[in-house]
């Protein structure tokens, strides 16, 4: 493993400029911005798709959420593996292109049955992006001030969400006040078809600004991969640690998703908001608290970590998790719009605190061969537990526990409260391994010098 050695002993990246780093973040960022604008916009259409489908929440919770974390798990180790041994930029070009065509295709769909079939399609597209984005930005940046960086990244969850609801809220307000549209090849078109075609035509365009990232000087004359029974026999060596980790970052996200997909309609069922009001509040909370969220924790972790806190990332997110608790009983139990909004300013904001420090503990645990497809493994659990049965829990919680529609404040109040419990537990039992992991990893580097 002499290359582990050589990564461990140097910064990586060291001819590349701060400012060249800092680019490539930026445009990962914006690719990532997109992602979540696909990704999220269907927590404003629930009201258009269950009129004109004729579904319940429970199948409008499957668009949102299972439909596309199936297919985003079971591509990412593939695609993981892929930007362990081929270019990453193609990698997410060719992801970036992929998931816009399908998002753009659920302008067509006339079933629930099709678009479910073209979410799966946007879940294979989206999964080939962070593992290779993880692996980029890990050989720009030394481990100091690798969770900055990372989170950086990770704003544009936020900026794209934000975005999504902002201009989902406007589009969908103003699209709906609209008789259905006779578009040119198209036909008769429903308003939320069209939202489609508007969120997923100008990805295609962003493709071709991933040709101007270059490959790190160091990853071009590194070994190639680790072959897929060494990131195995390595999870499995280190398993108590990926465990916690994994696990405890899928329960938070179970808990992030579940709020991203339904306050929208929260607000709408509970306090009587229309759509465009409900996107362009939640759109600006969640972009604002999610910078500031994302930004301050990695800053803080890379300082707790420079104090000699080695598990400073699991120190930081269980503090984060179980204050989120009765952060999130407060907010969705509270008795008025005002008190709803001033407890979700906060709660977006420690919601999106532990996002960089998932993909920074992968990659400062991991051999640089293995981490694109270390960050798969993370991923898959993250959204198939997350995406995949958070806002279903939320469906199923509101339709069979809480009597239906106007229950659906108890069932979000319910699911975030225990999936941020757990999280914070598993958390906290995840210090002393990660650093068990942080030492076998600097001996068998030091072994193969």
């Amino acid at each position: 493993m002499r290359e582990s050695s050589d990564w461990l002993r140097a910064a990586p990246e060291q001819v590349a400029s701060l400012r060249y780093a800092w680019y490539v973040v930026g445009v990962l960022t914006l690719v990532y911005v997109f992602s979540f604008v696909d990704r999220q916009i269907f927590s404003l259409l629930v009201g258009p798709l269950r009129r004109d489908l004729d579904i319940s929440d429970t199948k409008v919770s499957l668009l949102m959420g299972f439909s596309f974390a199936v297919f985003y798990t079971c591509f990412g180790v593939p695609l993981g593996r892929l930007a362990d041994v081929y270019s990453r930029r193609l990698v997410i070009a060719a992801g970036l292109v992929l998931w816009s065509a399908f998002t753009t295709g659920c302008g067509l769909a006339g079933t629930f049955t099709q678009l479910l079939i073209l979410r799966m399609g946007v879940g294979v597209g989206e999964a080939a992006l962070s593992p290779a984005a993880y692996s980029l930005i890990s050989d720009f940046f030394p481990r100091e001030q690798l969770a900055t960086a990372i989170s950086v990244y990770a704003t544009g969850i936020y900026i794209g969400m934000g975005l999504s609801y902002m201009l989902g809220g406007v589009v969908v307000g103003w699209a709906e006040a609209q008789p259905d549209w006779n578009l040119p090849l198209v036909g008769v078109t429903h308003a939320w078809q069209l939202i489609f075609f508007i969120i997923g035509l100008p990805g295609i365009a962003l493709a071709p600004l991933l040709i101007t990232i270059r490959e790190p000087r160091q990853r071009r004359a590194r070994a190639a991969a680790a072959p897929s029974r060494d990131v195995v026999a390595y999870i499995l060596q280190n398993r108590r640690t990926f465990a916690l980790h994994n696990f405890g970052f899928a329960l938070i996200s179970l808990a992030a998703y579940a709020t991203l997909g339904w306050v929208p309609e929260f607000y709408r069922r509970h306090f009587h908001w229309d759509v465009r009001t409900a996107g362009l509040v939640y759109g600006a909370i969640v972009s604002l608290g999610g910078i500031v969220g994302l930004v301050a924790a990695g800053r803080i972790a890379d300082r707790v970590f420079a104090t000699g806190r080695r598990a400073a990332v699991f120190i930081v997110a269980a503090i984060i998790a179980a204050l989120l608790v009765p952060l999130n009983l407060a907010l969705f139990l509270a008795p008025s719009a005002g008190w709803a909004t001033a407890w979700l300013v906060l709660q977006s904001i420690l919601f999106a605190a532990p996002f960089g420090m998932a993909p920074t503990a992968i990659q400062q645990m991991t051999p640089p061969t293995m981490r694109g497809q270390a960050s798969a493994v993370y991923l898959f659990f993250s959204a198939l537990i997350g995406l995949g049965v958070g806002p279903t829990a939320v469906a199923l919680g509101s339709e069979y526990l809480f009597g239906g529609s106007a229950g659906l404040p108890y069932s979000l109040a319910l699911v975030t409260s225990i999936g941020c419990g757990l999280s914070a537990l598993l958390f906290w039992l995840a210090r002393a391994p990660f650093v068990a992991s942080l030492d076998r990893l600097t001996e068998s580097a030091v072994r193969g010098a």
